[in-house]
């Protein structure tokens, strides 16, 4: 029993190590094309510094290394086992009555940790930071941003002012509604601003409602710059926005951290917008773990036998394979879910059943076949 729990920490110790180096070196590398690319987009905006494009770059990071960190996982764990084999450790090992299903269980529990770590901790980094870099990124780079946002559990709009202001309207919904009735806005205050975002006019209505291309409110009460109200009425407010591009400007999920999501997720539902993607990106995250001790189980089995051709480079050309046909499912898969062709639960977890059904499948043929 020493003996297996010995080599179970030193197995270990160099899984991690490994998984580590490689997660460094692939997010660096990504981070790398990133950067070139942001590099690119900037050449033609004069008020895009290269100091604000590496800020950018920077704070893109952590995203970049949970995307990747299954994929370090698995090329991390084929370099770890090869050597492992290489060296004849393992064969020591089972030599000595020690089975793979045993000195694997602690790198499977490592990849396992590496996962939840990445789902409590990298997950909010990630998110706090890419919703900083989307924020530069629209305002520098592409002079954009989306038009909704919600807060507090309160509809946030802004659109253009088609009437005589060129500055804008901001317009704040207590309760949105989608039925058959249309898109409509309960509880509406509406503000039109100056071009150096001035207020000019107040809007207070029980409802607005989405039309044809223009807001539609009902019972309207306008305060002026002298602030005195005037006689309730009805108002037209021309408009591009649509149900369908309002929704699409909400957070995206990767900008919300794991445990902003469910909350965020019943805003939206009780809101009657769609949360799928949130759904989906939300289950994506809690079947990171066994994903992660996937990966580690298929590099176990593409690496612990001693490759007589090929060596190394076969055996990572195999792992890449792998990883990458996964990499391919979750994308099928998370579009399939998307577009409500499978259940969201199934569209999440199935590549990550898929690759732990296929490594244990791998194993008890080089273990026990």
């Amino acid at each position: 029993m020493p003996f297996a729990l010995t080599l179970s920490a030193y197995i270990a110790r160099r899984f991690a190590s490994m998984v580590i180096i490689m997660l460094l070196a692939l997010t660096l590398l990504v981070a790398l094309f990133d950067f070139i690319e942001l590099l690119r987009r900037a050449a033609t905006r004069a008020d895009a510094t290269f100091a604000l494009v590496l800020q950018i770059a920077a704070l893109r990071l952590p995203y970049v290394a949970l995307q990747i960190l299954p994929f370090a996982v698995l090329l991390g764990g084929i370099i770890a086992f090869w050597r492992l084999s290489r060296a004849s450790e393992l064969v020591v090992a089972r030599a000595a009555g020690v089975s793979a299903w045993a000195f694997l269980t602690a790198p499977v529990l490592v990849a396992v940790c590496l996962g939840a770590l990445g789902i409590t901790v990298l997950s909010p980094l990630s998110a706090g930071m890419l919703a900083r870099a989307e924020r530069l990124d629209a305002t520098y780079l592409r002079n954009a941003s989306g038009p909704a946002t919600l807060a507090g559990g309160k509809l946030w709009l802004r659109q253009a002012d088609n009437g005589l202001e060129p500055g804008g309207v901001i317009i704040l919904a207590g309760r949105p509604e989608i039925g058959r009735g249309g898109f409509a806005l309960k509880e509406v205050s509406l503000w039109r601003l100056s071009p150096t975002d001035r207020p000019l006019e107040r809007v207070e209505a029980p409802e607005a409602r989405l039309d044809n291309g223009h807001w539609a409110l009902q019972n309207a009460v306008v305060f002026g710059s002298n602030r005195q109200a005037q006689a309730p009425r009805a108002l037209d407010l021309p408009t591009q926005l649509t149900p369908d591009n309002i929704e699409d400007s909400f957070a995206s999920p990767d900008t919300l951290s794991f445990w902003a999501l469910p909350e965020f997720i019943q805003v939206l539902e009780s809101s009657g917008f769609s949360a799928m993607r949130h759904r989906l990106h939300f289950h994506s995250l809690l079947s990171l773990p066994l994903l992660c001790a996937a990966m580690a189980l298929l590099a176990a089995g593409f690496s612990m036998g001693q490759p007589r051709r090929g060596g190394v480079a076969r055996t990572l050309g195999i792992g890449v394979a792998a990883g990458f046909s996964l990499f391919l499912l979750d994308k099928v898969a998370e579009e399939f879910g998307q577009a409500g062709t499978l259940p969201v639960e199934l569209a999440a977890w199935a590549p990550s059943l898929a690759g732990l059904m296929l490594a244990v499948a791998l194993l008890l043929h080089l273990e026990d076949g």
